[in-house]
């Protein structure tokens, strides 16, 4: 890994592209993403998202360009998702993310417990921590919720903060939130939105992935849309609102952009 200090991003993609075979499913993708930053990343089934994401996490390498993580330079010969998560890349899907059976301090912990010197988990201390992260990171309070609940009795949004507040603990320069809100009541997406904010107060970086485009516009400081692998257009939330954004979307979805 190569530093570069010069790099003032949680997250930069320079010149990524993708190619299966023949096929090419990324090209010339450059994307930045600030601390602080929440980034909505919008586009149709198929534009190159799912395969975007996939490359952030490791799951498998891009054919040509560079990642940069914090000013980092990622060397793609040995990054996997283990090497992801160790250099700060979180990633929140719609319902996988959290083990339904387990209590919520276990979840926390999952695959990085904390450990005495003999090797056993130390419970009381990643108690302590979970505790401290449901109440000051995510704000839960009240309503009989503790670290010791079970995930099957939490709501789908309470569960997504569960998620959200686990990686911003893991001090992740880049949380990617993957649909995070599909089959949720009107209620417990207002719930994840909420811990989005709180994403972006902690002074990390955020890519919002979801085809709610109202969700995005509420969330997100800026817009990152992707057409057929490439990225056709970023645009800022000040500079265009919700209706003229959505269509502006219309557009790609009819066919009427990118054949003119």
């Amino acid at each position: 890994m190569i530093e570069n200090p010069a790099q003032p991003f949680a997250l930069e993609m320079i010149n990524i592209e993708k190619y299966f075979g023949l096929v090419c499913a990324l090209k010339s993708i450059n994307l930045a993403v600030g601390r602080n930053e929440v980034v909505g990343l919008i586009g149709d089934n198929g534009a190159g998202k799912s395969t975007m994401v996939k490359i952030l996490t490791g799951v498998f390498p891009p054919t040509s360009g560079e990642l940069y993580i914090a000013g980092h330079r990622v060397d793609f010969g040995s990054y996997n998702v283990k090497r992801a998560h160790e250099l700060g890349i979180e990633t929140v899907y719609q319902d996988k993310s959290l083990a339904e059976k387990q209590v919520l301090w276990r979840n926390f912990f999952i695959g990085r417990q904390i450990t005495h010197r003999f090797g056993f988990i130390n419970v009381k201390k990643e108690k302590e921590i979970a505790q401290e992260i449901m109440v000051n990171t995510i704000g839960f309070r009240g309503r009989g919720i503790t670290v010791d609940s079970t995930v099957s009795k939490l709501s789908g949004g309470e569960r997504q903060g569960v998620a959200i507040g686990r990686a911003m603990h893991f001090e992740a320069e880049l949380i990617i939130l993957d649909e995070p809100t599909v089959a949720l009541s009107l209620k417990e997406v207002q719930k994840v939105l909420n811990f989005v904010h709180k994403i972006k107060e902690g002074g990390k970086g955020c890519i919002y992935i979801s085809h709610n485009i109202s969700d995005v516009y509420e969330i997100s400081d800026r817009f990152v849309v992707m057409d057929r692998g490439e990225i056709v257009a970023s645009i800022e939330k000040k500079d265009i609102s919700l209706k003229a954004l959505d269509e502006f979307l219309l557009q790609y979805a009819h066919g009427m952009k990118g054949t003119e």
